[in-house]
């Protein structure tokens, strides 16, 4: 694709579809990019998207509301398209997005299932238009540290990864999204997909998943632990739930060594590099701060694949988010989850 280079767009306009928290955090975000804009804003609902953008007007200045995803994709000052709709809406928006030849960021999960991602990267490769997962725990500064120190050797062989994340959603309705079967709700999409893309970050492609899990009332995994084999042939575990607040720790394990991620890790903005394997092994804390509320640096990724006339982002690539969700299919199938929209 070609390079949307500061002469032809000194400052990239980014239009949001959907009207929710995290479409308020990542306008949040936009807020901390000198050379990006939020331009406009889509709902179903014309009110919804009128209100949201008010809302933002001492921020942003002037933003459009449609009260269509079509109206938004049709307006020719959107370059960049994030979506931050619920699961069984990614794959739609992605398609009417892609097909316009609009540059997308995708909330994670990228889809709800490995078909509709693998749709979704055929659409965006067949018009040479740019698609990235916003999975923003790979683009903030620690989990850039953290690469490179094991990359660097600094633990000695990567061995294992073991991490958590997991809330209470005790006091949420039913309906509430994340309870929902009819919008793939549940713990291992919802938060399940940290711990299983910052193994496959650490330690490479995964060829083998065990899961088990524990279905709440209204059907979606609500407790989840899972084993995951890499093609290195290292073990890799995680576990996700609805049911409790975990601790959110992960840890990376070598043979010379460790990398404790402080809390929460998919949040992170400091680690503890253990050196050594005894217990009086020198630690050095790193401290690796992000500007804004942490989904700047997905912006900046994605600005910068832009203006270097990049598809898709080394950092996150799509044959890898196609990967990840068809892992997250497997381990649906060993718990006996599947959703109506399937």
């Amino acid at each position: 694709m070609q390079a949307l280079t500061t002469a032809a767009r000194p400052r990239i306009g980014w239009g949001l579809i959907g009207t929710g928290g995290i479409c308020d955090q990542l306008a949040q975000a936009l807020a901390h990019v000198p050379d990006a804009r939020l331009v406009a804003v889509g709902s179903r609902e014309l009110p919804r998207a009128q209100a949201f953008a008010q809302a933002r007007l001492a921020t942003h200045g002037p933003v459009r509301a449609h009260g269509s995803y079509q109206a938004l994709v049709d307006d020719p000052a959107v370059d960049v398209l994030y979506i931050g709709t619920p699961h069984t809406d990614h794959a739609p928006s992605m398609a009417l997005a892609l097909a316009a030849g609009k540059a997308v960021l995708c909330e994670k999960p990228f889809t709800v299932n490995r078909r509709e991602a693998e749709a979704a990267v055929a659409l965006a490769r067949r018009h040479e238009a740019f698609l990235m997962e916003a999975m923003w725990m790979r683009y903030v500064p620690v989990m850039v540290a953290l690469k490179r120190l094991v990359d660097d050797g600094e633990i000695g062989e990567p061995v294992s990864v073991n991490a958590d994340f997991g809330f209470s959603a005790c006091g949420l309705a039913p309906t509430h999204r994340a309870l929902d079967l009819a919008l793939a709700g549940g713990g291992l999409l919802d938060v399940g997909i940290y711990p299983l893309n910052l193994a496959a970050f650490v330690l490479g492609p995964i060829v083998a998943a065990q899961a088990w899990a524990e279905l709440g009332p209204t059907g979606v995994d609500v407790h989840t632990v899972f084993n995951l084999r890499h093609a290195s042939g290292r073990l890799s575990q995680g576990l996700c739930s609805l049911r409790a607040t975990t601790a959110c720790r992960a840890t990376v394990l070598g043979t010379a060594g460790r990398i404790e991620v402080e809390p929460p890790f998919y949040a992170a903005q400091a680690l503890r590099l253990v050196r050594g394997t005894r217990d009086d092994s020198p630690v050095e804390r790193l401290e690796h701060p992000w500007r804004g509320n942490g989904y700047v640096a997905q912006v900046e990724e994605v600005q910068r694949c832009l203006r270097a006339g990049l598809a898709e982002s080394p950092a996150m690539p799509l044959d890898e988010s196609v990967a990840l969700v068809g892992w997250m299919d497997e381990m649906r199938r060993q718990i006996g989850l599947s959703y109506p929209c399937e």
